[in-house]
């Protein structure tokens, strides 16, 4: 009898419970003789295994047992915790500190060589783009939006905006969306009467009111996400015409940067900007001809661009 069999039996056990003697003799590649006396073994090391008899009956363990600690090969324990270190860094992650703590119980019961070999790969790793901002929700609300989501039924959030004003309302959740390093959900707001997009770092509790709804048919969670963020108020309105395909267009700008549409001319750039000397560097670096429709600051800030990477193209010319 091998302990792997005996394993991968508590495995089968705890995946699909009441699988019979022959299915599991089938997986196991054993004879149902040998799944019986697998059964036994693990009641004697203290894995209460009952089998029910009859058409319908199977393997399972008893009911409300509370199963032992996980156990995870090498490979395992190694996807576990560069996942964990993964969610750190892309905020892909829920609590404070509960990414830290997760990671230090893990890796306080590895055996020490395989301890020894993650810490040489989490002190030594590197990355290419700096980490999301520190902006993780709890995972209370979280899992209350995403079941809400899951069972279409309105929530009550208690929610604080951008200067810190608490507010009351009850939203219809259509979807929740990992964006550019933050969680939002997005939904009705009975509140406003229209679909909102909220950071869910924000939202303080969820709570069940019973209600059920149905989303709107094709409705987009990413989608919507991506094109509320683009339209945030900025300070400068721009209109671009690109000679380009709008499928091309789509592949290098993102969703939540510009709103982009055919045009007889090409593909009309519609956008909010903070600074136009960034739109105008954005513009040149995508390499198509484009005509800057307004505003008329952006047409000044392309030619100031033009002018200095004449100059450092030509610098003896100066």
């Amino acid at each position: 009898m091998t302990v792997v069999r005996v394993l991968a039996l508590l495995e089968l056990l705890q995946a699909s419970p009441g699988l019979t003697g022959p299915e599991l003799a089938e997986r196991l590649e054993v004879d149902e003789r040998t799944v019986r006396r697998y059964a036994v073994k693990l009641n004697e090391l203290g894995v209460p295994v009952e089998a029910e008899r009859g058409r319908y009956g199977g393997y399972r363990l008893l009911p409300g047992y509370k199963l032992p600690p996980l156990m995870f090969t090498d490979d395992e324990a190694t996807a576990v915790l560069l996942g964990l270190l993964a969610g750190q860094r892309t905020g892909l992650a829920v609590g404070e500190t509960a990414t830290g703590s997760a990671l230090a119980k893990i890796q306080r019961v590895l055996p020490q060589a395989l301890r020894e070999r993650v810490e040489a790969v989490t002190r030594t790793l590197e990355h290419t783009r700096a980490p999301a901002a520190a902006s993780t929700p709890r995972a209370g609300p979280l899992l209350a939006l995403a079941d809400a989501v899951r069972r279409r039924r309105t929530v009550r959030l208690a929610y604080r905006s951008w200067r810190g004003e608490p507010s009351e309302r009850d939203l219809d959740p259509y979807g929740i969306v990992f964006h550019s390093g933050r969680w939002y959900v997005t939904g009705l707001d009975h509140r406003s009467g229209e679909v909102r997009t909220f950071r869910v770092d924000r939202v303080a509790e969820a709570a069940r009111t019973g209600r059920a709804f149905t989303p709107p048919e094709g409705f987009d969670a990413a989608e919507h996400v991506a094109r509320s963020l683009s339209a945030v108020p900025y300070r400068h309105e721009v209109r671009v015409l690109l000679e380009t395909t709008l499928e091309r267009a789509r592949r290098r700008i993102p969703a939540e940067t510009a709103t982009l549409a055919e045009d007889p001319g090409g593909v009309l750039l519609t956008a909010r900007a903070e600074r136009l000397d960034g739109m105008a560097q954005m513009l040149a670096g995508l390499g198509w001809p484009f005509t800057v429709l307004e505003p008329d600051g952006l047409r000044a800030e392309v030619r100031a661009l033009a002018a200095r990477l004449a100059g450092y193209a030509d610098p003896g010319d100066g």
